[in-house]
């Protein structure tokens, strides 16, 4: 049935679905993992990287993460190709709306005016959706830090914590759990992330190698933003591992305790 309907973005199946849509969303959930953390203090964005060939010139720039304005950065999952047309969009959007206002545009409105973009490639023929799902992280006045969501589909919405790509299900699951609204701090948010990832990526260790971070906080009145350093990461990776280790051997110890006291019991009964 959905091949009759799959050929064109502006043809809806008797369902009442967009397939062509549908299957722009799906391609995402097969990008590198993105997630974003909002804290008391800033933004987190943390992503996964997955072109690490050494031959690689990273001094180019980031793979996943781009900073849209002095008070904006957004991470992306996708087909890459897509994700540059929209974000050199998402910097022009932002540079008129300064050149008309003399001010850095508000988060959300960044984000509507891009997604009425998107919108409009799924309803006019000759078009394809953007197979690009965005994760924003941003400060404004009248809100403060944001963390927003949009998908290829042009809907958007904002969160306290999410992740985008392969294995979001299981990160977004962990982040219910985790997440502690109003109490978290940035430096809390960053050790939560690299948990978060070391469960959910498909590799069987996490390097700095395959994680980008990014932070957003505000300084004397000023937005800061930065990316990490790789040895900031395999600062964090290291320190995640030695707790895990740390639990695992108590884990360990307590069930030794615990068996050795049964023993000793079941011996105790038998004499």
């Amino acid at each position: 049935m959905a091949r009759r309907y799959d050929t064109r973005t502006t043809i809806f199946s008797p369902e009442g679905r967009l397939y062509q849509v549908e299957y722009a969303i799906e391609a995402i959930s097969h990008a590198g993992t993105c997630l974003g953390i909002l804290t008391n203090d800033g933004v987190l964005l943390a992503a996964e990287k997955r072109n690490v060939n050494k031959l690689l010139d990273e001094t180019c720039g980031s793979e996943k993460i781009y900073k849209l304005n002095d008070d904006m950065v957004c991470s992306v999952a996708g087909i890459t190709a897509d994700a540059n047309v929209l974000v050199s969009e998402l910097r022009s959007i932002s540079e008129r709306y300064r050149m008309q206002y003399g001010d850095s545009i508000p988060c959300e409105q960044l984000v509507s005016w891009l997604c009425d973009v998107k919108q409009a490639y799924t309803q006019y023929g000759g078009k394809r959706p953007f197979g690009v799902s965005i994760l924003y992280m941003g400060w404004d006045s009248h809100y403060g830090f944001q963390l927003y969501q949009s998908d290829p589909s042009g809907n958007y919405c904002g969160w306290k914590a999410t992740c985008i790509g392969t294995n979001s299900a299981a990160a977004i699951a962990s982040l219910k759990t985790e997440y502690k609204e109003g109490q978290m701090t940035l430096d809390e948010a960053k050790k939560l992330a690299v948990k978060i990832l070391s469960k959910t990526l498909d590799a069987t260790k996490l390097t700095a190698d395959k994680v980008e971070m990014a932070t957003l906080k505000r300084e004397n009145d000023q937005t800061v933003t930065s990316i990490l350093e790789k040895h900031e990461v395999e600062k964090l990776i290291t320190e995640y591992e030695k707790m895990e280790a740390e639990i695992a051997a108590a884990k360990a110890e307590a069930k030794a305790k615990e068996k050795k006291e049964k023993d000793a019991k079941e011996k105790e009964q038998s004499s």
